[in-house]
């Protein structure tokens, strides 16, 4: 296995899943709410969440967010942060992690 990798697994919601939640998904994290959640993906343009208390929600945190010298959680690491978009199209919560904020 690479480095990078795309979620996969049985805790991994499929995509019919995630867009079947999507409205409550959003509802339940508006612009700025807290999260936390289990890396479950990374690729060179940021890392994959599964979100704790919503099974079938997942957020991204993008490297456009990540100060420079920082590397990406590895798969498996327990991280937080805050909502900052939400993105229709791919049913996406779009985060910034605190461990990126904290090193701003």
């Amino acid at each position: 296995m690479s480095e990078f990798s795309w979620p996969s697994g049985p805790e991994v919601p499929t995509a019919e899943e995630v867009r079947r939640s999507w409205e409550a998904t959003v509802s339940a994290l508006p612009v700025g709410a807290h999260i936390s959640g289990q890396v479950i993906g990374r690729r060179p343009f940021g890392v994959f969440v599964r979100l704790d208390g919503l099974p079938s929600a997942v957020a991204l945190a993008e490297i456009t967010s990540m100060p420079r010298g920082m590397e990406l959680p590895v798969v498996g690491a327990t991280v937080a942060g805050k909502v900052v978009w939400h993105t229709p199209h791919n049913c996406q919560v779009r985060i910034r992690l605190n461990e990126w904020d904290r090193s701003s």
